[in-house]
């Protein structure tokens, strides 16, 4: 099949070459031409396991283009996924613009039927605000009884974990599909059957439903698992109080099916692309309709407190005061195998040491640089902050005299270090461990002070504390 993927970001650039992968002729538009150079000259601007070797071949193959010409793009593609950023905006809700003007766009140049899939993660309604704009710009150009105008706007949200999301799309435990039950939606329908087969050949994992529900369905999704995290969050900070450890409770709410392990884990709060703004989004999307999530508000107020929650337990033992002292910070994404800053804890946790004085040194195997130019934005205003803080090239070099570790991202190098070297090269044995990535009694036997989330705090001389 032509398919026209229009947005070469995260989800785009995925589903894209995954679609190549399977053998379709794809079209990838983008109207930032520096990403569509980095694509022809054989880069990826995003880090993605598995996802820079199918672009690779798929383009050896002759499957996939990468282009800035909006007129060839909708010439292309019979159906053509709107996969562009939904920014949160000012007031939380999210914003389409993006969206609506690659709607437009293929009003201007349709010619013949067209199934515009909604891909990008929308509020509930975005679909009929799809269709306005096309039928607006076809009516624009005289076809409003053409055949030209027959078009049909499907939802299709993405359920893709980054650092897995090649994975998880060639591999979908769902595919969710919203389509109006019409005559144009019975003609979408067909072909949005024929794109998915493929994935469907052991058993259908394909849900229609109609387009409302598909769009809410990505929302809800997202929600419940940022209230999973969070509550978890919740429990470990009174797990510190009260003495229990927070991975024996896990453990023992997990192990109860109705329950489950995922996305149980204690740390130092959510970040991304998807679980902030999407529970913003819904919030935002409740109160229009005059009422309030409460659960979710408190959601978002957990996960905001709890990227500080590192910060607390540093300076409830050091001070408030970290003037002169070094930090070793390891890991910058706000999740392991990918290089996004979008709302990463690390970005808390560093601007709070920068601000009470601290010197930091920070490592993470594939961030680094996203992660410079992230802090020089953050920190345009504070050009003396910013002396302060130094990008490693390995683990290692960032230990050196630092007066503790911190670490932010459970990369997996992280797990197995050589704890004798650590501790030979840190000025103090000490480690603020914001993923729980090590055993407390192990870490006081090898002479560390070890402060994880949620579980008990051990010193390095086995003696243990309420800090």
């Amino acid at each position: 099949m032509k398919i026209t993927i229009i947005g070469t970001g995260y989800v785009g650039l995925v589903t894209g070459a995954c679609l190549a992968e399977i053998g379709n002729d794809v079209f990838c538009l983008d109207v930032d031409p520096r990403k569509i150079d980095i694509l022809n000259n054989g880069g990826v601007p995003i880090h993605e396991p598995g996802l820079k070797e199918i672009i690779a071949r798929t383009r050896s193959a002759g499957r996939i283009t990468f282009s800035t010409d909006v007129e060839a793009s909708v010439a292309h593609g019979d159906v053509q996924f709107i996969a562009v950023g939904t920014p949160p905006d000012e007031d939380g809700s999210a914003d389409l613009q993006y969206v609506l003007e690659a709607a437009r766009n293929i009003g201007r140049y349709m010619n013949g039927f067209k199934v515009i899939v909604d891909k990008s993660t929308v509020p509930v309604g975005t679909a009929q605000r799809v269709t306005a704009v096309v039928e607006e710009e076809l009516a624009k150009r005289g076809l409003e009884s053409d055949s030209a105008r027959r078009v049909s706007v499907v939802s299709n949200p993405e359920f893709l974990k980054e650092g897995a999301a090649v994975d998880d799309f060639l591999r979908p435990d769902r595919i969710v599909i919203g389509i109006d039950d019409d005559e144009a939606g019975n003609l979408a329908r067909e072909k949005m059957k024929r794109l998915y087969a493929p994935f469907n050949r052991n058993h259908d994992r394909t849900l229609y439903m109609d387009v409302r529900s598909a769009e809410f369905t990505k929302y809800a999704a997202n929600a419940m698992l940022a209230t999973r995290i969070s509550f978890m969050n919740e429990m470990a900070n009174l797990a510190d109080r009260v003495g229990a450890d927070i991975e024996s409770v896990r453990r023992g709410i997990g192990s109860d099916p109705r329950i489950g392990y995922h996305f149980l884990y204690a740390g130092c709060g959510y970040g991304g692309s998807c679980f902030p703004k999407d529970v913003q989004a819904l919030i935002r999307t409740a109160s229009e309709s005059g009422h309030n999530l409460r659960i979710l508000e408190a959601v978002e107020d957990v996960n905001h407190e709890q990227k500080e929650v590192l910060v607390r337990k540093i300076t409830r033992t050091l001070g408030d005061d970290l003037s002169g002292l070094t930090f070793a910070v390891w890991g910058l994404a706000f999740k392991p195998n990918t290089d996004d800053m979008r709302e990463a804890p690390s970005r808390r946790v560093i601007a709070e040491l920068l601000a009470r004085g601290a010197q930091v040194r920070a490592y993470d195997p594939v961030a680094s640089d996203e992660a410079k130019r992230v802090f020089a934005l953050d920190l345009k205003d504070e050009p003396e902050q910013l002396a302060r803080l130094d990008f490693a090239h390995t683990q290692d070099e960032t230990l050196t005299g630092a007066e503790a570790l911190v670490i932010v991202t459970e990369w997996k190098e992280f797990k197995m270090p050589d704890f004798t070297h650590m501790k030979s090269v840190l000025k103090t044995p000490r480690i603020f461990d914001g993923r729980n990535l090590y055993e407390p009694e192990a870490m006081a036997e090898l002479g560390f002070d070890y402060h994880p989330i949620g579980r008990p705090y051990v010193a390095a001389t086995g003696a243990t504390s309420d800090v």
